[in-house]
């Protein structure tokens, strides 16, 4: 189908694709290979499951060199507060609330809204 994001259709770009048995991103696959072969430096992380995947990967990354942007409105979590968790917006918040903090030498965490996030090279102007 034209215009599709199906896997197989003509919509799909040929980008790599990685698959990932465990919560962090870089375990057990060649992302950081992908990463590398493309010059990225910096993550852009968005998605679902905050309190696995999402702080897995973000923290995955940031061991590993990346700088890492959450973006702070496009990650979310199923509710399990009826086994004694926090829920979803109390996860999401805090999450959002640490990785502002997070620091090491020659890296950079941060937290993005949507509306704030930039793909722009660093230092070039956008209009």
């Amino acid at each position: 189908m034209p215009g599709s994001s199906c896997r197989s259709s003509s919509g799909w770009p040929a980008n790599p694709l990685v698959r990932k048995t465990y919560g962090d991103s870089f375990e057990d696959t060649d992302l950081e290979d992908v990463l590398e072969a493309s010059g990225v430096g910096r993550l852009v992380v968005s998605g679902a499951q905050t309190d696995a995947c999402i702080r897995s990967t973000i923290h995955g990354a940031f061991v590993r060199g990346y700088d890492v942007t959450l973006v702070g409105d496009a990650h979310t979590t199923e509710d399990l507060s009826e086994w004694g968790a926090p829920t979803p917006d109390k996860v999401i918040g805090h999450t959002n609330m640490y990785w502002q903090y997070q620091s090491a030498p020659g890296r950079t965490a941060t937290v993005d809204d949507t509306a704030d996030v930039s793909f722009a090279p660093a230092g070039a102007v956008t209009a």
